[in-house]
């Protein structure tokens, strides 16, 4: 059965031409994989590379510092441990919520190209 969405879709891609139609096409939701990888695309890559470098930083540093934790016996050398890994854990929960706003950020965009073309197409056809 088909729904309103595939109807809609359908009268869109009829009005456009071949070249509009892939862009349509590629403006298609992703999955997640396909939404990590946009990440690594356009003019901030770079920084998604920064980002990911330090969120392996901050892990390994966390790591260090449980291990540590594990090993003292002094209760202030325990605190100093597990403060450490807090700081550290938190600090990779916020590089990952950075990237997760980023990929929500790219599908709104992607959203707004479709109502744009969407927008285009309808005007076209009105002005015929």
């Amino acid at each position: 059965m088909k729904t309103n969405k595939e109807d809609i879709d359908k009268l869109i891609k009829e009005t456009l031409t071949e070249e509009e139609t892939k862009f349509y096409d590629s403006l298609e939701e992703q999955n997640v994989l396909g939404m990590i990888g946009g990440l690594f695309t356009g003019k901030n890559k770079w920084i998604t590379i920064l980002m990911n470098i330090m969120t392996v930083i901050f892990f390994g540093f966390f790591i260090y510092c449980v291990v540590n934790f594990f090993d003292t016996t002094e209760t202030n050398e325990l605190l100093k441990w597990g403060l450490g890994s807090v700081v550290f854990l938190i600090g990779v929960s916020m590089l990952k919520v950075f990237s997760w706003m980023q990929m929500d950020k790219n599908a709104i965009l992607r959203e707004m190209k479709r109502l744009e073309l969407q927008v285009s197409s309808l005007s076209g056809k009105i002005s015929e």
